[in-house]
């Protein structure tokens, strides 16, 4: 991967991390501003001869969009999961997205553990109180309010960081 392509990349992961642990959503306008930059990248680097296969790009975007589609189409997944997922293969290309999505499982999976965790040892301890009062904080209200009902898992947040790790650690996609 070149070198613009890591700092779009690493950007946009960062900015989804942010967005999507506190608010639950991954703005189309990020995501449309990094496949442009990516696209302009991709022909400059193919026209002054850097890469000779502008298409894997398209090849990425086309994986990962295929590959999670089906959990979007059975609720499993919010729409900006799967096109993060795709502007992810654009970016990075396809050989990338493996590692990707084992991190981001695994990272999801813990947060899944950890919540029905907290919920049944939580119950009628004193730790619900804890629970309580930050629950009623105004940091709490702040962060409830922007996520306007949506729940679930924040997907996207740890694909990011399974997206900058192998940024910053090439080699795992390579595996």
């Amino acid at each position: 991967m070149l070198i613009a392509s890591q700092i779009i990349t690493a950007a946009l992961c960062l900015l989804t991390v942010i967005s999507d642990l506190y608010a639950h959503r991954v703005h189309n306008l990020w995501l449309l501003v990094a496949l442009l930059l990516g696209t302009i990248w991709t022909g400059w680097a193919w026209w002054q001869g850097l890469t000779d296969q502008p298409w894997i790009a398209l090849t990425g975007l086309i994986i990962g969009l295929a590959v999670l589609l089906p959990c979007y189409v059975f609720g499993w997944m919010g729409a900006g999961d799967v096109k993060f997922f795709a502007v992810l293969g654009f970016l990075m290309g396809a050989k990338a997205l493996l590692p990707i999505w084992i991190v981001g499982s695994l990272l999801g999976g813990v947060h899944a553990l950890v919540l029905l965790a907290s919920r049944h040892w939580l119950a009628g301890q004193p730790l619900a109180l804890l629970q309580s009062s930050l629950h009623t904080s105004r940091l709490w209200q702040n962060v409830v309010a922007a996520r306007q009902g949506r729940v679930g898992l924040p997907y996207a947040a740890y694909m990011a960081m399974g997206a900058l790790l192998v940024v910053f650690i090439p080699d795992l996609a390579h595996w």
